[in-house]
């Protein structure tokens, strides 16, 4: 009778259980969200985050409010969260980090998702991995409030899209085609931009999955999967229509060939290729947003080399399928340049257009699935024709055993160095923020001033937010979503303002001052009738600050008027007082007014034109 035979249990040794690719894959997830939310804790809400919340404090959930385009962007579900997470704690950063990191998270697992359903299994595709979750180049979206609402959701949708279009393409199965279309409809209720994951999946079509030379690919492509383009071109068409219907042109010319070669040059030499290796290791400030990429040139000059040879290690590896896949890369980018240069190149931008991360951050999902198809090679469940990997040279294969593991982990560590570095540098340089002290300094303030302390409405600081933003760049709108904000009038006795840093102060008018009256000891007396009071100076046609100072012997009313201009009506008060107020008008001189004509008021102390804080003393 045959004896059965076991085979006896490998030893248990006191190391403990392996390590898994799923297992380092989420210790590497849950490292780059921690580093991240330290380095977005840093920073507070910037620039475009103030009208975005502007926008939601003053509207309901109406469509209008929804539809409505913000910096001609077209982001109802980023409208909508932006309403909720303001109402939900109003300034306090903390919410909106917190929906940053949690987007980061979804998308970071549903990244490494799709790099186990298209790539082949292994310790490398842990490279793809570190190269999208560690990637400076996306810093801002896990930071910066009004790029992170546009740009997860539109990286959330271009990894299902193409984890889609993988599915359809094996199943050939209709249901993923309404995955794939529901997707690409995600990214588009918040970015715009997100259009262009039709064309990435596309050309992942065209590059990874379809057989032959580039027209047969193109034609296969076209031929075998057109469902799946025949509902994308409807839904883009569709989305088209109301977009266009709603936004205003955006589309500008270079002023030069070299603004556009400048541009090239930045976005590949300063921005992508240091950005894939951990890069740009230096930045430069720019006030209260995110700093620009700065790379010394001899860190232009490594990273071309280094990613160059990259490239070039897997051809050697994969053959003409690697190139492929790189080809993919190239081809979204020129999609992307060409959107770049016909909306950015042109405007006051141009000079960094090609130096700013979350202009390119979009790349960087495609550049780490191309990354891990030519280093990896693609999974061929369920289709038999499309390009295949050569097979690893025999060379590879000897060195595999003696240098794989090692020199794979050497390459992560020095990536990961070098993205930590970049990251920790880029943290210093978004904690500076000018509109969190100022509206820190406000807020103090105005839990102590007396109750019945106004203000007149004014642009706040250009650091905290530009004057490209009007109106939201106004004092009215900054402190809107305040629940016990600044009063603003039009006119008053006494008037606050904000100085420079955001603290209250005694207003004072800065401008023209009324030439000195003819009469000792009064001035301008002012009674049966008006009185024309000549100005230093002629002052243009605009809105202007008027402050008379005046004694009067009773109360009564009065106008006020410059030039020939509409007049101001004030109610005058007995005794020695100071009137603020606002008056359109052009002129040399300005007209006094009292509606009783027994009274009897004298004034010497009149300026017309801008609200600044009073002088020391």
């Amino acid at each position: 009778m045959p004896v059965a035979t076991q085979t006896a249990a490998p030893p248990q040794t006191a190391r403990g259980p392996a390590l898994t690719v799923p297992a380092v894959a989420a210790a590497l997830i849950v490292a780059a969200l921690a580093i991240r939310a330290a380095v977005a804790y840093r920073g507070y809400l910037s620039y475009d985050d103030y009208p975005i919340l502007s926008l939601a404090d003053a509207n309901g959930l109406s469509p209008e409010y929804l539809f409505r385009l913000f910096n001609n962007h077209l982001m109802p579900a980023g409208h909508l969260v932006s309403w909720l997470t303001l109402r939900l704690g109003g300034f306090d950063y903390l919410p909106f980090l917190a929906l940053l990191i949690a987007g980061q998270a979804l998308v970071s697992v549903v990244f490494y998702r799709l790099l186990v359903l298209m790539l082949l299994p292994g310790w490398t595709l842990l490279v793809p991995l570190t190269i999208f979750v560690f990637s400076p180049l996306t810093l801002e979206a896990t930071s910066w409030w009004a790029v992170g609402i546009n740009m997860l959701p539109m990286q959330l949708a271009m990894i299902l899209a193409v984890g889609a279009t993988v599915k359809y393409i094996r199943t050939q199965q209709l249901k993923h085609v309404v995955t794939l279309a529901a997707a690409v409809l995600l990214g588009l209720l918040f970015f715009e931009k997100a259009l262009l994951t039709v064309a990435l999946v596309f050309l992942l079509a065209v590059c990874l999955y379809a057989p032959g030379g580039p027209v047969r690919a193109v034609v296969t492509t076209v031929r075998r999967w057109w469902p799946a383009w025949l509902v994308l071109t409807l839904l883009s068409l569709g989305f088209l229509a109301v977009y266009l219907s709603r936004s205003t042109s955006s589309l500008r010319r270079p002023s030069s060939v070299t603004e556009v070669l400048d541009f090239v040059g930045q976005m590949f030499g300063q921005t992508l290729l240091p950005g894939l290796l951990g890069g740009p290791w230096t930045w430069f400030g720019v006030g209260d947003g995110a700093p620009i990429t700065a790379p010394a040139v001899f860190a232009q000059w490594l990273a071309l080399v280094l990613v160059v040879g990259f490239i070039g290690y897997t051809v050697w590896l994969r053959g003409a399928f690697a190139a492929r896949a790189w080809l993919l890369v190239l081809l979204y980018l020129v999609l992307v340049a060409g959107l770049l240069g016909a909306t950015r190149l042109g405007s006051v931008y141009s000079a960094v257009a090609g130096m700013v991360p979350r202009y390119i951050s979009d790349v960087v999902v495609v550049a780490a699935i191309a990354a891990g198809a030519a280093l990896c090679g693609l999974r061929r469940e369920g289709f038999d024709d499309a390009p295949a990997a050569r097979p690893v040279p025999e060379a590879a294969v000897r060195l595999r055993p003696r240098l794989g593991r090692p020199v794979l982990l050497g390459s992560l560590v020095l990536l990961l160095a070098s993205a930590a570095f970049t990251i920790v540098r880029y943290g210093d340089a978004w904690s500076v923020k000018a509109g969190r002290d100022y509206l820190a300094n406000a807020r103090a303030d105005l839990k102590r001033i007396p109750a019945g302390t106004v203000f007149m409405d004014q642009p706040v600081p250009e650091a905290v937010v530009g004057r490209l933003s009007q109106p939201y760049h106004m004092q009215s709108r900054f402190f809107g979503p305040l629940e016990d904000g600044p009063i603003f009038v039009t006119e008053g006795r006494e008037i606050s303002v904000f100085d420079e840093t955001g603290h209250v102060r005694p207003g004072w008018v800065e401008g023209v001052t009324a030439k000195p009256g003819p009469l000792q000891g009064c001035g301008y007396r002012v009674g049966g009738k008006p009185v024309r009071i000549p100005l230093r100076e002629t002052v243009a046609a605009y809105w202007h600050v008027v402050r008379i100072a005046y004694l009067s012997d009773r109360d009564t009313s009065a106008t006020v008027r410059i030039g020939a201009d509409d007049p101001v009506g004030f109610d005058v008060h007995r005794g020695l007082n100071a009137q603020f107020m606002i008056v359109w008008g052009a002129g040399a001189d300005l007209e006094l007014t009292v509606a009783d004509a027994a009274t009897s008021l004298c004034t010497d102390e009149i300026a017309v034109g801008k609200l600044v804080p009073a002088p020391a003393g």
